[in-house]
């Protein structure tokens, strides 16, 4: 197990995207709790505003829902319906607007046919099971290397390739979403423009857990592909 979890390239490699990802998290936690006791003057829940501004973008169809936990809200292409989570759903905060106006905008980019998120979707499937089975099929590769060559495990690198992706093609999807959502609350007045500042600090905090999760994706794929090439240069 030495060569996957106490390799010190792994630290070097991994761990600036560790550092990054667990400052993302706190950031947006933080962004989020701060922004949750400041009221929006519009009074209108989260519910309210994802209703609004699905409305206001011929989205009758789509529903709002309640979902249980923290921070759990989505839009659910296929069932057409957008959870709000319970700190969101209720709340009149500028939080909540912020969070409830961004998943309306995946919405809106699903009722437009927006390129990333069909190809996001499109690859949901894949990186399920591409997450866990393409760690496993590489290890088993590695550790095989004198019996099989690298062959098995470039097939789990390949594999996990498909989660680095995804990480990679969300970042446009979840940019776009929030840009939208920043012009809909200032557009229908819903958030006032001292409000903003608000917005844009829980939306620009949770796009970093994002990136921090690209981030992660591809520094692990990479140290990957350099153990195999390391391998590969041993056995020659």
């Amino acid at each position: 197990m030495f060569p996957l979890f106490y390799n010190p390239t792994f630290l070097i490699i991994s761990l600036p995207a560790l550092l990054l990802a667990l400052w993302a998290q706190w950031r947006v936690q933080a962004a989020f709790q701060k922004y949750s006791q400041v009221r929006t003057w519009s009074g209108l829940s989260g519910a309210q505003v994802a209703r609004r501004v699905l409305d206001f973008n011929g989205l009758q169809n789509v529903s709002v829902e309640p979902v249980q936990g923290m921070l759990t809200d989505h839009y659910d292409p296929r069932s057409k319906v957008l959870r709000l989570s319970q700190a969101v759903y209720a709340s009149s905060s500028v939080a909540a607007a912020g969070v409830a106006a961004h998943e309306a905008g995946h919405a809106v980019q699903d009722k437009e046919g927006y390129l990333a998120l069909q190809a996001r979707s499109a690859m949901v499937p894949a990186v399920q099971i591409g997450s866990w089975l393409g760690p496993i099929i590489f290890m088993l590769g590695y550790f095989a290397l004198p019996l099989v060559g690298t062959s098995l495990a470039w097939v789990g690198v390949a594999i996990f390739a498909a989660t680095a992706a995804f990480a990679l093609i969300t970042l446009p999807v979840e940019f776009d979403a929030s840009r939208r959502a920043k012009e809909t609350l200032t557009a229908q007045g819903i958030v006032a423009y001292q409000e903003m500042n608000g917005v844009n600090a829980v939306l620009d905090a949770a796009a970093m857990t994002y990136v921090a999760a690209a981030a992660q994706a591809i520094t692990t794929l990479l140290y990957y592909a350099m153990l195999l090439m390391g391998g590969s240069r041993r056995r020659s």
